[in-house]
């Protein structure tokens, strides 16, 4: 019997998520089921796992099971689980808040797609599954009790707005869900999900793979026995009398799909299975099967999926790949099966070889592991590599989705780094909307070019538009455009593909433009070294420019110097980060040098001179995205030089 019933509002961006499931327009309404079957088996997962270094937890005689109810006079729907159950706080915090930051990312996307057809993937994608069952129900009443507790909780909404908590009872650990259904409405997909042909269908169709017994109540026909001595009246052929009988059915296989051969597993079976796992209710984009016999022994189920999720940089919140050992669940985010850089893989790994209790600390040490994690990672490469040659399209869709992250690894993992290169994308001067791999670059090399060219920022326009590019440009060098914050990171430690040694052409000399003038050199060396002084606090140098066409200037970076772009990134994550000077590079075919040579020679402490001297280095910031040390000031010389002008 309940206690004192308290009543909670939702946030307004949860609110606002009910009312969309309360009102949905998703087509399939069937999956909400998919998804309480899919929260049922993880809490079976966490309290057997959690049985092994606490047996108190588990009696040894009690199964773990998910149950279906329906009740077709009261129509309700309960889905029932002895698992791990949760605390009060623990259903405020899971169920109460609606998922958290991914509700407002959800309502975002949601916005987003206001004049397309919503399909369901949203509500899997963004973790609001449990809410789907707002889509059948007008009301969901949920109890809980957490294993090793007395007390359990209720918590029910009608979708509202509010929802309701009190304590209750509950003869066992686990949860219960009971929906009080929709009228059936066969026009708007409506299903009727008391009828138990139809929720067998369902369960079939998403949830044969579950490793725990889905078991329902049937009602079958079957032949009346007859009483003793009873007679059989008229002819013998005569079909005999059927009653009705109810037993307990056991809805799907609970075989693991990732040890049955792949010959005998559907598409549509994987797939299920990775929406089962993922909580992603697209297809996946790829499946890579591992199985590896031997002194080691270990399976692996990896999916690729076909977006990337909104929480893909949360690292915190990501769900990567189940660890089982001998099909016993072990933990649902292995992170050390995996680098970073793959995070976005979803699946299961078996181990035969692994101890049933081992822990996250051992997990870090163990050498299998290791072994394992270097398999898995080189047969998913190997996956991607076969994919690029064979599908550049699919492949192109992957990239998409994922290639900023897959070139974290570029820095992060040095025994795969020429892989990793190999199978990056970038977008390059060759074409305008075309990307382009390394060995495609390599291919339409000039005969005498020994370095991959490549230039970082914040977009491809404000590259292409930078003078550093003008004179590789006219000398007919491709130069790869890099705008991922992660490019700036990787291209310093990379070093080398194919003996391809990478260039900057913001970095250093760039000689392709053309031959050093010695006497234009000698002529403009005072010159340079008064602009020097001038400009002293802000630039380590000024020297004459090989790389620039049209521009009058440019600001090139020392070789062993980070770029503007890498101190902003790393001033915005909160690291303290000396101020870089910089070279300036002047154009000595630009009218404006002989300008300033005429001024120098007239008086070499001219206020003009250092004027055009600001002027110049002002301009070189610009041009690259940056701004004027003094904009005020900058903007004051530009209007000044205006007026002279006329």
């Amino acid at each position: 019997m309940s206690t004192t019933t308290e009543t909670h509002e939702f946030q307004t961006e949860a609110k606002q998520l009910l009312d969309l499931m309360v009102h949905s327009i998703y087509s399939n309404k069937d999956v909400f089921l998919r998804e309480l079957i899919s929260n049922a088996s993880d809490a079976l997962d966490k309290r057997r796992f959690q049985a092994l270094t606490d047996p108190s937890l588990l009696d040894s005689g009690e199964e773990l099971e998910i149950s279906l109810s329906p009740n077709v006079e009261d129509r309700t729907l309960t889905v029932e689980d002895n698992g791990i159950g949760m605390t009060r706080e623990e259903v405020k915090e899971l169920i109460g808040t609606i998922a958290k930051s991914g509700t407002k990312e959800f309502l975002k996307k949601v916005q987003e797609n206001k004049e397309k057809d919503l399909s369901p993937e949203l509500i899997g994608q963004f973790g609001v599954g449990f809410y789907s069952s707002f889509i059948v129900a007008d009301k969901v009443t949920l109890v809980t009790r957490k294993a090793g507790e007395e007390k359990a909780i209720q918590w029910e909404s009608t979708g509202d707005g509010t929802y309701t908590l009190a304590e209750t009872e509950r003869d066992r650990a686990g949860t219960s869900v009971t929906l009080h259904l929709k009228p059936v409405d066969d026009e708007d997909g409506m299903g009727d999900y008391t009828q138990q042909w139809n929720l067998q269908s369902i369960v079939k169709r998403y949830s044969d793979f579950v490793a725990y017994p889905i078991k329902m109540e049937v009602t079958r026909q079957q032949p009346k026995p007859k009483e003793e001595g009873e007679e059989t009246e008229g002819d013998d052929n005569s079909p005999p009398e059927m009653e009705e009988v109810q037993t307990v059915e056991t809805l799907n296989s609970m075989k693991a799909i990732w040890v049955r051969p792949e010959s005998e597993v559907s598409d549509e079976e994987y797939n299920e299975f990775y929406k089962h796992i993922s909580h992603d209710w697209t297809e996946p984009l790829l499946r890579i099967a591992v199985k590896i016999e031997g002194a080691l022994e270990y399976r692996a189920l990896i999916f690729v999926p076909s977006k990337a999720p909104f929480d893909l940089f949360h690292r915190e919140s990501i769900k990567g790949v189940h660890l089982y050992v001998k099909r016993v669940f072990i933990m649902d985010d292995c992170k050390e099966l995996l680098p970073e850089y793959l995070r976005f893989l979803r699946g299961v790994v078996d181990s035969e070889d692994l101890s049933l209790n081992i822990s996250r600390e051992i997990l870090q040490q163990d050498r299998q592991i290791q072994r394992m994690r270097k398999g898995i990672v080189s047969k998913i490469l190997s996956t991607l590599e076969d994919l690029l040659k064979e599908d550049r399209e699919k492949y192109l869709s992957f990239w998409n989705e994922f290639g900023s992250v897959m070139k974290e690894g570029l820095y992060g993992d040095f025994e795969n780094k020429d892989r990793l290169l190999g199978l990056s994308l970038f977008q390059s001067t060759h074409h305008e909307s075309e990307l382009t791999t390394l060995d495609d670059y390599i291919e339409r090399m000039k005969a005498d070019q020994k370095e991959i060219y490549f230039m970082t920022g914040e977009s491809r326009a404000a590259i292409e538009n930078s003078p550093h590019l003008e004179g590789l440009i006219a000398e007919g060098y491709e130069v790869l455009l890099l705008t991922d914050n992660v490019d700036e990171f990787w291209v310093d430690r990379a070093q080398q593909y194919r003996e391809m040694t990478f260039k900057s052409v913001g970095k250093g000399n760039v000689d392709v433009g053309g031959e050093k003038d010695e006497e234009k050199e000698k002529e403009y060396a005072s010159l340079l070294e008064c602009i020097k002084g001038q400009l002293d606090e802000h630039i380590k140098e000024v020297r004459l420019s090989t790389r620039l066409k049209t521009s009058a200037a440019c600001l090139v970076s020392d070789e062993g110097d980070i770029t503007p772009q890498l101190e902003e990134l790393l001033r915005a994550s909160n690291q303290e980060v000396p101020k870089t000077k910089r070279i300036l590079e002047l154009n000595p075919d630009h009218p404006i040098m002989g300008k300033m040579k005429t001024l120098f020679e007239e008086d070499s402490a001219s206020q003009k001179l250092k004027d055009y001297a600001e002027i110049l280095h002002g301009q070189s910031l610009i041009a690259e995205g940056g701004k004027p040390v003094d904009p005020s000031k900058f903007s004051k010389l530009i209007s000044d030089l205006m007026v002279d002008s006329v």
